[in-house]
């Protein structure tokens, strides 16, 4: 499919746009345009006046058999600039005409954002939350249901937001190994079985670098909101192992200001009593041990190597030995899970009773195993993953469970969402930090990166660690060097 951009520069948005109904279509996007289109195209054109403060929008779809076009008249309102306003109707413009097309709407309309939480949020906090409402609803067809948790959830946002101060940051670790790859998965982590001989001085300079970040945070007063360490799986460390990587952020980081320290448990086949023991004697708070299901046949089309039960003893034992708060992770949408199973998993997963309860829908990345295979989502009827949240928030709010953070990706089964749930006061503050990008976040380890922000303003500096455990390990000095960055943005601001 060939999307044509006709003297407007939002081809990016455009084709988003069209990747919400067409997912898995090859797009190409074309600014030169010639007098012969391909058999099917979409095509988008803005002709500005002269003066340039209002212009005419027209796009025209041509998609098995048919042909749709329509236009409307733009110009710039509720104090918005022009080409901020043309392209919003531009989109909605287009959006109509594939809803025709297809025969199905998007339940957040013509959003194709991340965050769509801290969107509603500046509009709250300038015109007030119906002001929010009624934008999302009639300026960017986000469906009522979905204005109504982006509501809910900003307003269960607010007070975690409140904890962060201007020299406030987040710690975030990588633990880049899984004891096998997820068929959805498009992180980067590597199996244990691959990367065994990695895992040794790949830890070792994990240490190091750690000392000299916080260093680097002493010298600039920095403060500890929060540490989250993940991965990939850092339960495929041994019990030494993650006892010392704790000792060592606890020894050389003020931890008094730390209001959350989280520990991915993720794979229930990685954990036992010596490696939870050393997590909770060296002072996590929280820890996550993610089922994604409680379906064994779907647990082996996606690559999981354990199984219900093992997820279940994990939970148990967790709580024998004293944690207090354990999160739970789910996906919607994951092939040959239906609705039933889906709701089945969730209902048992309450029994339990976990503070808090983070429900993913599928996103088909392309380096996954899943869409490199082209095998797809294989659930039990249309809109099985909408189906599938649905029954969660209405469950969980039936539960005592509250919607503290969402967020979206790219490429996400139904367009839908990741939404964490929690019991009040057992929200997981570092994932509201981190997805608000509220304050800065350091990374330590491969794959991670380092979000600097500038108080009071939308202004971010990435510094990216290298990706993968052998580039960590043979360029680290080469990495260290990039972390005097961090110095060097905070003297900027003193």
């Amino acid at each position: 499919m060939t999307i044509y951009i006709d003297n407007h520069p939002f081809h990016y948005e455009m084709e988003n746009l069209v990747r919400l109904f067409y997912p898995n279509e090859k797009i190409s996007v074309i600014s030169e345009i010639s007098q012969e289109k391909e058999a099917e195209y979409i095509y988008t054109l803005m002709e500005t006046n002269k003066d340039n403060i209002s212009a005419r929008i027209y796009a025209e779809v041509c998609i098995g058999g048919r042909k749709l076009s329509a236009e409307v008249l733009s110009g710039s309102c509720d104090g918005e600039d022009f080409e901020k306003t043309a392209e919003r109707d531009m989109a909605v413009c287009l959006y109509k005409l594939l809803c025709e097309v297809t025969e199905k709407t998007q339940p957040w309309g013509i959003l194709t954002g991340v965050r769509p939480i801290k969107l509603f949020r500046r509009l709250s906090e300038k015109y007030g939350e119906d002001y929010a409402k009624d934008y999302f609803q009639n300026k960017l067809l986000v469906s009522a249901e979905k204005t109504e948790l982006s509501a809910k959830t900003e307003g269960y946002e607010k007070k975690i937001l409140s904890y962060s101060k201007d020299n406030s940051f987040s710690l975030y670790i990588s633990i880049p190994f899984c004891p096998s790859r997820c068929s959805y998965c498009s992180f980067v982590s590597q199996t244990v079985e691959s990367a065994a001989k990695l895992i040794d001085p790949y830890f070792d300079l994990l240490c190091r670098e750690i000392e000299y970040t916080a260093e680097i945070v002493k010298n600039k007063n920095l403060t500890l909101e929060s540490v989250y360490i993940g991965g990939g799986t850092p339960t495929t460390l041994s019990a030494s192992q993650l006892g010392k990587l704790i000792d060592t952020v606890k020894k050389n980081f003020d931890m008094n200001t730390c209001r959350e320290f989280t520990v991915e448990a993720g794979r229930p086949d990685t954990i036992d009593e010596s490696k939870l023991r050393a997590i909770i004697d060296g002072g996590v708070d929280r820890i996550s041990i993610n089922p994604q299901t409680l379906n064994d046949s779907v647990l082996e089309v996606i690559g999981r190597k354990h199984t219900s039960a093992q997820t279940l003893q994990a939970f148990e034992l967790a709580r024998k030995i004293g944690f207090g708060h354990i999160n739970m992770d789910m996906i919607a949408g994951l092939p040959t899970e239906t609705v039933e199973s889906f709701s089945d998993t969730l209902d048992r997963i309450c029994t339990l009773s976990p503070e808090s309860i983070t429900v993913h829908t599928l996103a088909l990345k392309r380096s996954s195993r899943i869409t490199l295979e082209g095998k797809g989502v294989q659930t039990d009827s249309k809109n099985a993953a909408a189906k599938m949240l649905s029954y969660c928030e209405k469950k969980l709010m039936n539960e005592g469970y509250i919607p503290y953070y969402l967020y979206r990706q790219s490429r996400m089964e139904g367009n839908l969402e990741n939404v964490g749930w929690s019991k009040p006061g057992y929200e997981g503050i570092y994932n509201v930090f981190v997805m608000d990008e509220t304050h800065t976040i350091i990374g330590c380890g491969a794959g991670a990166v380092t979000k600097l922000k500038v108080p009071f303003s939308e202004s971010l500096t990435r510094i990216f660690n290298y990706k993968y455990p052998y580039e960590y390990i043979s360029g680290f000095e080469e990495m260290i060097k990039r972390k005097e960055q961090v110095r060097e943005f905070y003297d900027e601001l003193s």
